[in-house]
């Protein structure tokens, strides 16, 4: 099975908000963007297509999906809820100037096990993360599936098969609009490409 995830592309938002699983509009861009994420992607035959429900993702996955550019099996999109990005709780569309810097220490020291205030920890996205490959690929032995999601959950899934901690995942840098592809041949995972 081959996995290709998509991070959404840039959003209408300024770089100092912080935002996880807030709905945020897409940047004006949007449209460049699918033109180029099409010239990467058209290579592929998928047989199915998944997306995180929320707007930015979903928004890009319908237009993937519907155009005829690709070739996909099955162009009806499966949401799921495990695909959404980190939830930050109490600091959702605050500026990160505003969140108290003692909070802010804390998480960042520890974001693996410490969660903003009524949102999650890392630990926790990793693993819902890691839940939804594991059911999908029993469900796609050898197939091919596209995959719009957030930074957060592809950070989580490149760790996984890297087998980094989750406090390294930071250090893994996924673009706006980007690409990468894992494979698992013969149980044994392996990441082809990063921001593609």
């Amino acid at each position: 099975m081959r996995v290709t995830l998509v991070r959404h592309t840039a959003l209408d938002i300024p770089s100092h908000i912080c935002y996880g699983q807030s709905e945020v509009v897409v940047a004006s861009s949007f449209e460049s963007e699918v033109s180029a994420l099409l010239r990467k992607l058209k290579e592929t035959k998928f047989d199915a297509v998944y997306s995180s429900p929320l707007q930015r993702c979903y928004q890009l996955a319908r237009v993937l999906s519907s155009t005829g550019e690709l070739q996909i099996i099955s162009r009806a999109i499966r949401q799921d809820y495990r695909l959404k990005e980190l939830h930050f709780g109490d600091w959702e569309m605050k500026s990160w100037d505003a969140i108290p810097r003692d909070e802010l220490d804390r998480w960042s020291y520890d974001y693996a096990d410490t969660s903003p205030p009524n949102g999650e920890t890392f630990t926790q996205l990793h693993a819902r993360v890691t839940e939804f490959l594991k059911d999908v690929s029993g469900h796609h032995l050898g197939g091919e599936l596209l995959v719009v999601t957030h930074g957060g959950p592809i950070r989580a899934l490149v760790a996984e098969i890297l087998g980094l901690p989750v406090m390294k995942l930071f250090r893994i840098a996924i673009d706006h609009g980007s690409v990468t592809r894992i494979e698992f041949n013969d149980e044994v995972p392996r990441v082809l490409c990063i921001n593609a």
